[in-house]
């Protein structure tokens, strides 16, 4: 089992910036592919980005150029470094991992809410 706990969100203008961290417990060498996801009020839960053990990165279309995601593996803790934040931002941010050779992300966090006022 793995285990996630987010930490690091807030309330923030629009423009501002904030930064997510996921810490991770127990059986972390079963992780392959760790990402972040977001739930705004009445919409889908969507991806924003992912990252790999060997650190390749992947970002929704909404968020790149804004969003960077990085890795400490030594400190088994994920960040999502959120810069130029805009209201449609708004969300409860969830950290998640995958499994190796997993189809569908395996552990989630309880979920952080981030929200950008205008």
């Amino acid at each position: 089992q793995v285990q996630l706990v987010e930490s690091g969100g807030g309330l923030v203008q629009a423009g501002g910036s904030l930064r997510l961290s996921c810490a991770a417990s127990g059986s972390i060498s079963s992780i392959n592919v760790m990402g972040w996801y977001r739930q705004a009020p009445g919409k889908q839960r969507e991806l924003v980005a992912s990252i790999t053990n060997g650190g390749s990165t992947n970002y929704a279309d909404s968020v790149k150029g804004r969003f960077s995601i990085s890795r400490d593996n030594a400190k088994n803790t994920m960040y999502l470094q959120m810069n130029s934040l805009k209201p449609e931002d708004t969300a409860v941010y969830y950290c998640a991992a995958k499994k190796w050779f997993a189809a569908r992300y395996d552990y989630w966090g309880q979920g952080t809410q981030v929200t950008v006022s205008s």
